[in-house]
């Protein structure tokens, strides 16, 4: 191999970014199957601008009208410029006041259309906060503090996504009340293990799967929305509703083991996804850096974190990147990145890290104190001083979190298998 580590890390996990992009997912997806008839189109997500583009790619002036709801500084030009779209910038990860206008205009949007018109839905991860509609009597301030609660459990979005389901107007499948009956089409990029479309974006559009239990603990605010919230929305809803998952983690994992055998390295693709707590994760990647075979290990998933009252900065994956780097050590050349896929991590612009044996000892070197950050929940500060901080900006789309490892070693320049 002739790529520094650094070097082959970051091609690895741009050619996972650019097999799940959102504009060539939904392009190729129309081209497999073309819309019949003009279409209006909803798009909805962090990646909803990048997909609103691949459908213009191929439909062009067959998009009648549309509306794009994505997250602030998401939103493309291409889009704003469009005279047949109108386009919000809402809250993401904790609503607000847009979140809920942003959920008001869907429903406005949908009431417009002609009974007849066919509706193309473009949905992505980040929509469960960056549209919604309450009860009658909640506001702002209840959907605020309810996701403030929900952010500050060790809960993954299966369990997120069940709290907000039940206390809305529109997830669970009960948006589908408003279609009255029209053709739609759903393409979806998934950012839940699984890629259940009940579950992605808590799943306005698709009928409700159980539910299962809800987080112990719950604040009697959230307990008061469940209470008067829409019963689940009856099957028939659904009958002219079709679903797509047409990204996924697999494919970014795949397409990222791909480019290291075209580079001529030894991979392995681990198949299970990441998932719990951020500590017990990095564990299991160090260990399997050590203990397992040289070249490049791959993983994908999405970790929780136990947040303080007053968290620093830094996500789910430079945590596990940092605690990573913690018990590598020591132990010789090995280099991991850790990112998510929609090229955010937790608030802030940093889409994760590329951590090695030596992070700890440039993060010190600077006056910091890796074990502590962690504490403060702030590694991001301790990846800033090591210089190991990654930033993609907004990439269009949104499979969770990638992990990418690379040790050297006498067989890591021969490709085998995964």
């Amino acid at each position: 191999m002739t790529e520094q580590p650094r070097e082959l890390l970051n091609a690895l996990y741009s050619a996972a970014l650019d097999a799940v992009a959102g504009r060539p997912a939904v392009r190729r997806a129309l081209e497999r199957s073309p819309m019949d008839s003009p279409t209006a189109l909803l798009a909805i997500g962090k990646a909803a601008a990048a997909m609103t583009e691949g459908a213009l790619d191929v439909l062009g002036g067959d998009v009648t009208e549309g509306l794009v709801v994505t997250k602030h500084d998401h939103l493309s030009a291409a889009c704003r410029d469009n005279p047949r779209l109108h386009c919000l910038e809402a809250s993401h990860p904790v609503p607000d006041a847009s979140s809920l206008r942003a959920g008001r205009a869907v429903l406005d949007f949908l009431q417009r259309l002609p009974d007849e018109q066919p509706l193309l839905v473009l949905y992505s991860g980040g929509a469960s906060s960056l549209m919604d509609v309450l009860p009658e009597g909640f506001v702002e301030d209840d959907l605020a503090e309810m996701n403030r609660w929900l952010l500050s459990q060790p809960l993954d979005i299966a369990q997120i996504n069940r709290v907000r389901v039940a206390v809305s107007v529109i997830k669970g499948g009960r948006l589908a009340a408003h279609l009255r009956g029209r053709p739609c089409r759903v393409m979806l990029i998934s950012d839940v293990p699984g890629d259940n479309p009940a579950v992605i974006g808590s799943g306005p559009l698709a009928p409700p799967s159980n539910p299962g239990e809800m987080p112990s603990g719950l604040p009697s605010g959230i307990r008061a929305m469940m209470a008067v919230a829409p019963p689940p929305p009856e099957p028939e809803l659904f009958r002219n509703i079709t679903l797509e998952v047409i990204a996924n983690n697999r494919m970014a994992r795949e397409a990222a083991a791909a480019t290291a055998r075209e580079r001529g390295v030894a991979v392995q693709v681990h198949d299970g996804l990441v998932q719990g707590e951020t500590p017990a994760a990095a564990e299991m990647i160090s260990r399997s850096m050590l203990d397992g075979p040289v070249g490049v290990q791959v993983w994908g998933g999405e970790t929780t974190v136990r947040l303080p009252p007053s968290p620093g900065r830094g996500g789910r994956a430079q945590a596990l990147a940092l605690q990573a780097a913690l018990r590598l050590e020591g132990s010789g050349p090995a280099w991991l990145l850790c990112a998510g896929t929609d090229g955010t991590d937790g608030p802030g612009s940093d889409a994760g890290a590329l951590v090695d044996h030596e992070t700890c000892r440039r993060g010190r070197a600077g006056g910091l104190d890796p074990v502590e950050c962690l504490r403060r929940a702030d590694a991001g500060t301790f990846l800033e001083a090591s210089g190991d901080l990654l930033q993609t900006g907004p990439t269009g789309t949104n499979v969770m979190d990638v992990f990418m490892a690379y040790r050297p070693g006498a067989s890591s320049d021969q490709a085998s298998g995964s």
